[in-house]
Order: C-alpha cells, then structure tokens, then sequence
C-alpha cells in the first residue's frame, strides 16, 4: 500500500511540475481512491465480531469435537468479502499418523451483510492425548481492488484436553510377582505396630509399650515384641519423557503408549485401594502456554503476528510431580496431567531420579517407564535399588533386538524389566514374565 501512495505522490509532483493537468487529476483520483480503500478495508474488519463455541472443553481419544465459528456485522454496510481461518496445531496435522483429523472448513471466504450473520462449522477427531489449542481465529479483509488489505487477530484461543487411554489390566495374580501390590522388605528399615512377628527377651533400650506383659508375667522375665517389617503398598511411577529417547522414526505411538501405560497402572493401583504418584521430566502444555504464549499457526500474512511476552522463570528444568497419596482423587489428578504431558528437551531420566529422590516414600515400590535405556540410566536406577528401593522397570520398545540390549544394563544392576510394545500388550504385562 505504501509503495502505491508513493508512487502516486510521485506521478503527482511530476505533473504538478510539467503541468499535465490529465496525470494531475488521474493521480488525485487514484490517491482518494487509496484512502477510501484503507478505510473500507479498516471497516469491514472492524465491524466484525467474531466468537467461537466449542460442544465440551475435554474429550477422549476418539472422539470428534464440533467447533463453530460465528461472525456477525455489526455495521450498516455489506462486508463484500472477508477471508475467515480457524487455527489448529499444525504439528498435529503433519505428524505420521496424524495427531487429530478435520473434518468440515475452517477455512472460508465469505460476504455478509449489514446486520447479518455467517458461520463456520468443522470437527476434529483425535488420535492421541494432548492439551490442543483451537484459535485464534484471522480475518482478513481488503478493497475490491486488491490494493490494501486488513488482518485482524478476531478471537483468543481456546484449549481442549484430550486424555489418554486407560487400558484395564488383565491377568493380575496377588502372588505373582509384580511392580505394585504388598512386598516384604527385605531391610528392616520400618516395623508395623499392628502385626506381630514373635517375642524375645528385652533388650536395654526397648520402650515400655513394646514389653508382651503376658509372656513376662509367664516367664518372669520381661520379653519384648517382635513385629513385622513394613510392606510396600502401591508405586509411584517416574515417567521418561526425554524427546530424545522417542525418536522420530516411533512417534507418535511410543511415546503415548507410554503415557497410556502409566495412567492404565495407575487406575489399576487405585482401584486396590493403594498409593500411587507420579513424576516426570515430560513439560506441562499448560506451563508452555502460561509461559510462552498461544501459537500462530497461519502460514502467511505476518502483518496479523503479535508479541507474546514469556514469563521471567522458565520451569522446563523442573519435574512435573504429583506427590504418592491414596483416595479416590489422585487418578483424576494423575489423568488430567498426563493428558497434558509434552515431550522436553530438559532433564534427562538421571537427573529425573536425582532431583525425585527426597519425594520417593519407602513404602512404595517405584516403577519405572522408559523409552531407551543407556548405561547413566541403568546405574541412576541401579543406586536406587541399592538405597533400598523396591524398583522395576517397564521399556516401551517394538525393536526385540534393541529390548535385549537395553534390558542387559538393566539386568546388570538386578533390576526387574518388563516389555510393553503395544497397547494389547499394556493389559496382561504384570502378570508377564519378569526378566531378573
């Protein structure tokens, strides 16, 4: 637009100079043709509300969500065309398979009346969990000429949650031997008052409540209790999610079989009634958004690009946790962050274990889900189960030559491993074979 009222201005000194009095006046015309041209074009786009409405915020995978785009004119004069585009995550249309599928246009060029009405009407239908934004929403507007066009951010974003699958586990043997349910320690670092073990004779040291009165006042002797050890009860689960241990050639699939994993045992832990956590060095969509900003994912028309202002702190180097607890809640709690997880580029699986260890209770055995296994890794979880740790660790890989490397570093340090390659495979694998 710039270049044609300089050029205009131009052509008009030239005449003005030479007096040509044609070129003056076709150039006078052409300059106030410039001006009403912007100003329609302003407008147009201004007179513009534009809302979106979404039929739920969460879904599940499978599910289609309807969006509708509404724009209503609020001025008097037809907007005689107005370029209208809905934006959705590019990354999850380009992705092999792709994360969502489009149905329906939301994309469209439209003309609407003084004081009229017009719509957009499209679903998406998702394949993977996700925290996915939908908006904002473009106009773009312009003269009937094609010299001066508008852009205008109409709308914010909004965000849907979509959570992962939950795979209910099947085959769950009490007495096999499994990364959740009760194990006796095998070092007395806790006793259960409620469950005695035996008596023996007191020792210097021992408190009164912990003398067997009976057994003194038979033997005349003073005796002591012996309880039992403490047992682990439930897990909590450190969750790999290093985008460098998914690597392209397996993703999407790898790593949301590993997040369906984790939420499928936590289900089956808290339907036993057990504690269950989780920590990951995955990133929260939701602090990638509250940091960075929403995304513009239109491919052209830069003028319509604003700034976003990240915040002063960047949290991507700290753990995403949810502390071990029992109830009725924590799988929700465990669900609803999963669905939001995002592979980071932050802490590696070594640092994860490094930074978790003060929010690891030892009474609770730890599971550990893993992409890609390396010697750090192994020795990371080898210490663990040295500490006194119940640990096992489950690999989600598809490769059996690659499983077999992997699951010998960990083997090395008496580590339990467990395979997942598949979600038929999630069901039945605590009561599969564990490597020792």
């Amino acid at each position: 637009m710039r270049k044609w009222f300089f050029g205009a201005i131009l052509l008009l000194i030239v005449g003005i100079v030479f007096q040509l009095g044609l070129l003056m006046y076709a150039m006078y015309v052409f300059l106030g043709l410039l001006v009403v041209s912007r100003y329609l074009a302003r407008q147009w786009t201004d007179n513009l509300v534009v809302t979106r409405e979404a039929n739920t915020s969460t879904a599940e995978i499978g599910d289609k969500v309807a969006i509708v785009v509404n724009l209503y004119n609020k001025g008097r004069s037809r907007v005689t065309w107005v370029l209208v585009e809905d934006s959705v995550p590019r990354y999850a249309l380009l992705s092999k398979p792709p994360r969502i599928k489009l149905s329906g246009k939301r994309t469209q060029l439209l003309s609407i009346k003084g004081g009229g009405r017009e719509s957009l009407l499209y679903q998406m239908t998702f394949h993977t969990h996700g925290y996915y934004q939908v908006g904002p929403t473009l106009v773009e507007s312009g003269d009937l000429f094609g010299l001066h066009r508008n852009y205008r951010i109409a709308t914010e974003p909004i965000y849907l949650l979509v959570y992962p699958k939950v795979v209910p586990l099947l085959g769950y043997d009490v007495s096999s031997r499994r990364p959740v349910g009760e194990i006796v320690l095998q070092h007395r670092l806790f006793e259960d008052p409620t469950r005695i073990a035996g008596v023996r004779s007191y020792q210097a040291g021992d408190p009164l409540n912990r003398v067997h009165w009976k057994a003194t006042a038979r033997t005349g002797e003073l005796h002591s209790r012996v309880y039992e050890s403490s047992s682990l009860a439930g897990a909590t689960i450190l969750l790999d999610y290093h985008e460098q241990n998914y690597p392209g050639r397996g993703e999407p699939d790898r790593s949301e079989l590993a997040v369906t994993l984790a939420v499928s045992l936590t289900n089956a832990i808290c339907l036993l009634g057990q504690q269950v956590g989780m920590i990951t060095n995955a990133r929260d969509a939701a602090d990638r958004i509250r940091e960075e900003g929403y995304k513009l994912e239109f491919r052209t028309r830069e003028d319509a690009q604003k700034d976003f202002g990240m915040l002063p702190e960047n949290t991507r180097l700290h753990p995403v946790r949810i502390e071990t607890a029992r109830g009725p809640e924590q799988f929700s709690r465990i669900l609803e962050t999963s669905a939001r997880l995002e592979l980071s580029d932050g802490l590696t699986f070594p640092q994860l274990v490094s930074e978790s260890l003060s929010h690891l209770p030892r009474d609770a055995s730890v599971v550990a889900i893993l992409g890609d296994v390396n010697e750090e890794t192994a020795i990371a979880l080898g210490n663990l189960r040295r500490s006194g740790y119940a640990v096992s660790v489950v690999l989600i890989l598809q490769n059996e030559h690659e499983f077999s490397q992997q699951a010998g570093l960990l083997m090395a340090q008496n580590l339990e491993v467990r395979h997942v390659v598949d979600e038929a495979s999630v069901s039945d694998f605590c009561s599969s074979r564990v490597l020792v």
